[in-house]
């Protein structure tokens, strides 16, 4: 009786694992997008500030009577958006870059290779700082700025494959059909690179996060009162002896996030990478 093949464990269990560690934190996000947070996140109330963890208050409660449940989870929410906003337009600026650059050469390559090499010459967080610091404060220009320090990433990871795409046999017969350069690279060279890309976006995300929530700390994030896990962290450093709650939560909670993004993002690395089947 034959045996069916069974699929490798290591690249399985990755992308199972991230998803794992990312159940509760997408769960908080979803109950403050949906408004069923059990209280305000902003909301004031001196008469129970510094509150222990219980029943009424899972994560405890701030110096201001602030329900820490629902602050980390407003936060979430808060990340989460900013995160996907600016690895969408990372990932469509840079996918489109790295397309030009490597399909049509010359000087189109050479103009977009000079912007990246000056944008890849900043350090990422520095550089996001310098863009915050002279962008208005709000959660879209805060986007912006970590999608302009990660376009590079894009541009680099895309353009790698589609130089030697453009040399394959399909390829060039396609050019002989006359098809115009944008159809081959949509049609021929584009879905040859979507694992790549996917696989660029998970790890990404986890950058922005963490990026976001340094941003954050540092005070060049999403202005009061909005919660936010690294202005959250920023606060509580002063508390960590008096309710060390405040502390705990929100750090948890950011390393659950960048932890379950990476594996998510090696994981489906390890299981889209060709070089990986059959193992």
């Amino acid at each position: 009786m034959s045996r069916s093949p069974s699929l490798p464990a290591g690249p399985v269990v990755g992308p199972v694992v991230g998803m794992a560690v990312l159940v509760l934190p997408a769960v908080a996000a979803v109950l403050s997008y949906l408004g069923l947070l059990p209280y305000d996140p902003i909301a004031q109330n001196p008469p129970e500030r510094f509150l222990a963890p219980s029943g009424a208050h899972l994560f405890g409660t701030d110096q201001f009577g602030r329900d820490v449940f629902s602050r980390v989870a407003a936060g979430v929410g808060n990340s989460a958006l900013i995160a996907v906003v600016a690895v969408a337009f990372a990932t469509f600026a840079g996918t489109l870059g790295g397309l030009v650059s490597g399909f049509y050469r010359g000087v189109a390559d050479g103009a977009i290779g000079a912007v990246t090499n000056v944008l890849f010459a900043f350090p990422p967080l520095l550089l996001a700082l310098s863009l915050a610091a002279v962008l208005d404060r709000n959660w879209f220009t805060i986007a912006v700025a970590i999608a302009i320090v990660y376009v590079p990433i894009f541009i680099r990871v895309t353009r790698g494959p589609v130089l030697s795409l453009r040399e394959i046999e399909y390829v060039k017969a396609a050019v002989a059909t006359g098809q115009s350069r944008w159809q081959i690279m949509l049609r021929h060279v584009l879905p040859n690179i979507t694992s790549i890309i996917v696989i660029q976006v998970a790890l990404s995300l986890s950058w922005a996060v963490l990026t976001e929530a340094s941003l954050s700390f540092l005070g060049l994030g999403t202005p009061p009162p909005a919660p936010s896990l690294g202005s959250m962290i920023f606060e509580a450093r002063s508390l960590v002896f008096v309710a060390p709650w405040t502390l705990i939560a929100p750090g948890v909670v950011v390393i659950l996030l960048v932890a379950g993004l990476n594996l998510l993002g090696d994981g489906l690395r390890d299981t889209l990478d060709p070089r990986n089947r059959g193992r």
